[in-house]
């Protein structure tokens, strides 16, 4: 009874504190691992990784807008992709009206590379604009500094946050 109850507190504590417990009663050896510090509660919130706006603008005058706010903040779209005929092409099924902006600052493109090579990976930066059955446009820009928190080099924050900062105004001027 007493290893029981022993085992009920080591189990009480794993799932406080995550730490490696080590005893021994009655010349047996018990052990639970426990993770070095205070277990987060769990949480149904998630991080946002988008900015997004509705417009009462029609779906092609949205994404000429955005394509002028996204100059005016030094981006170029380098890539357009148009899902709802792509996914009509590939897979003969129906979507809604979603096209992805692939925008690029080329100075702060040059400065994220040059700080992490491999960023190229999240270039570039992906604004959508999709019509909801309603009719209703949205528009979304990626977040940069939430994609930012899965890679380990501080010299990206600064840039991530100008960009980020840029991609908000852009948003904000529909």
């Amino acid at each position: 009874m007493l290893c029981y109850s022993f085992l009920k507190v080591i189990e009480s504590i794993y799932q406080q504190y995550r730490i490696y417990v080590f005893t021994c009663i009655d010349n047996y050896l018990f052990c639970a691992y426990i993770h070095a510090k205070q277990k987060q509660p769990k949480t149904d919130v998630k991080m946002k990784y988008f900015y997004s706006k509705k417009t009462d603008k029609s779906f092609d005058d949205a994404i000429e807008s955005i394509t002028e706010f996204l100059k005016e903040e030094g981006f170029g779209v380098l890539t357009e992709i148009d899902v709802k005929e792509t996914l009509k092409k590939k897979l003969d099924v129906d979507f809604k009206k979603y096209r992805i902006l692939g925008a690029c600052n080329p100075n702060f493109a040059h400065k994220a590379l040059t700080s992490e090579d491999k960023i190229g990976v999240m270039l570039p930066c992906n604004v959508i604009v999709e019509e909801h059955e309603d009719g209703q446009v949205e528009v979304s820009a990626v977040d940069p500094v939430a994609s930012m928190q899965a890679v380990e080099n501080d010299e990206l924050y600064p840039v991530a946050e100008e960009v980020q900062s840029r991609l908000q105004k852009v948003i904000e001027k529909l």
